[in-house]
């Protein structure tokens, strides 16, 4: 079953984008380079609760 999960930016720490994975094949938190809107620019996004 796949969850639904929120990334936030590493930097400015605002929650941006919303998707979903699954727990059973990817059980660690994900990271993904994304474009923040506030940032202006790619930063990492980490997975939050």
């Amino acid at each position: 079953m796949r969850t639904r999960i929120t990334l936030a930016c590493t930097e400015c720490k605002q929650r941006n984008y919303n998707t979903t994975k699954d727990k059973k094949t990817h059980p660690e938190r994900m990271e993904l380079k994304k474009y923040c809107r506030f940032c202006r620019k790619h930063t990492l996004h980490k997975e939050t609760k």
